[in-house]
């Protein structure tokens, strides 16, 4: 079987890498030539572990090749894959330039006999708008939509030992082509749901909708915990041992980030507006989160006596999550950005030298490790819940900086452990640690 992805960025070249990897051969596609460069000479452009060795062996296999002509890719293909962006209007919905930009360059070429299949994240109906579109031109093909669900920091173990597999399709013919492409699954019993094209579309919406809502909720218990004297994490526990809830997505923490959770909630809102359908739910997730970011601002405002002029805040991890490169929608750029404003210091940390924050936060100075970032501090400040960042060595940590104060926004240390090598702790979801409101 012949597989090609349009889009490298990432889901199309996580995708596009373990397809190879399940021994098919996949030509993935990018107009930006520079990048595709940098492929096929086994350089990778986003920080995901594991990505770049699993790439460079399926090169030299044989079974993995990069090009910037769509057109001749896709002559040959039995499946032909969109992974292309769709970010966010300013209106919230999806722009889905870049995906019929894609679609139109290939009404040419593409093999008649392959599989069209979308696997951006669009608004529900989209899928099937393609396929008319298409039809429009003289060109039937069969057109699925089949989902992602790649958490960065695991999108290899994500593809290749997935919760579920979702593919909508229209035909058997369809059907018997993915069944194909993800047969390599079947020996682990992963379970591959055929739905109609609009029910695979809002699955995706939905499942990310949710997962947002649940961060939502634990951020708003742990706020309750801060006034009333209860710890967050054993209530997370608590919770996350009943199987109907289960412990993921149950960490409380400055918000959710990221490329998915706020577009898809925002995309979904949008298209929910626009049918007339009310969700309150969803609705408040968005408005909730948006506000987590100013509140822990104020966290860290009050723990420095409410005055940041002047002070060298040491900032561990700015990344929208640990094991990514990927600085889309961070919590770090309003919270960094505030204390900046307020006449801070920063100097920052991150184990993944993000260029894409490097870019972003100009008047920081940038640290190569998390002791020397923590030299000379008023207060440290863990932002982004990397592992390296669970075991520091808190004694070496009180002897390098110059305020023994420690603003965990992960909560990711027992009170006692901090207190005892000297610090004052101040953490999320823990104790009374009822806050005044202030002037954002």
């Amino acid at each position: 079987m012949k597989i090609t992805v349009i889009g490298t960025g990432y889901v199309g070249l996580v995708s596009g890498v373990c397809f190879s990897e399940f021994g098919f051969d996949v030509i993935c596609v990018d107009n930006n030539v520079a990048k595709i460069s940098a492929l096929q000479k086994g350089d990778i452009p986003l920080y995901e572990p594991g990505l770049d060795k699993l790439l460079l062996k399926n090169i030299q296999a044989g079974r993995l090749s990069f090009t910037s002509d769509s057109k001749e890719s896709a002559r040959e293909a039995n499946i032909v894959f969109i992974a292309v962006g769709t970010p966010s209007k300013d209106d919230g919905s999806a722009d889905l330039s870049y995906v019929y930009q894609a679609v139109n360059e290939l009404a040419d070429s593409i093999n008649r006999d392959a599989a069209l299949v979308i696997k951006s994240t669009v608004p529900v109906g989209t899928t099937r708008a393609i396929k008319n579109f298409l039809l429009d031109q003289g060109v039937k093909l069969d057109v699925v939509f089949n989902p992602e669900f790649l958490k960065e920091g695991e999108a290899i173990k994500d593809f290749m030992h997935p919760d579920r597999v979702i593919l909508g399709v229209e035909s058997e013919r369809a059907k018997e082509i993915l069944s194909h492409a993800y047969r390599p699954l079947y020996v682990f019993n992963i379970p591959i749901v055929f739905t109609s094209l609009e029910t695979a579309e809002l699955s995706k919406y939905a499942s990310n909708a949710f997962l947002a809502m649940k961060v939502t909720f634990i951020n708003e218990v742990a706020n309750l915990c801060e006034c009333c004297g209860a710890d967050v994490k054993q209530v997370a526990l608590a919770m996350g041992l009943d199987k109907r809830i289960g412990d993921q997505f149950l960490q409380a923490g400055p918000g959710y980030g990221g490329s998915c959770f706020p577009k898809d909630t925002s995309a979904l809102e949008n298209f929910a507006n626009k049918l007339g359908v009310a969700m309150p739910l969803l609705n408040e997730t968005i408005r909730s989160n948006g506000i987590r970011r100013k509140k822990m601002v104020e966290k860290i405002l009050q723990a420095c006596d409410c005055d940041l002029k002047g002070k060298n805040i040491s900032v561990l991890g700015v990344t929208f999550k640990a094991d990514t490169d990927d600085m889309r929608d961070s919590p770090s750029i309003d919270i960094v950005g505030e204390l900046l404003e307020r006449g801070a210091r920063v100097k920052i940390y991150d184990p993944s030298f993000s260029e894409q924050a490097k870019r972003i936060f100009c008047n920081v100075v940038w640290s190569q490790n998390a002791y020397d970032n923590c030299n000379d501090a008023d207060a440290v400040v863990i932002i982004t819940d990397w592992s390296e960042f669970k075991a520091l060595n808190l004694k070496e940590l009180r002897n390098r900086v110059r305020n023994p104060l420690l603003v965990d926004l992960r909560s990711m240390y027992p009170v006692s452990e901090v207190e005892a090598s000297g610090f004052t702790y101040c953490s999320v979801g823990r104790g009374f640690e009822k806050l005044e409101s202030f002037d954002a």
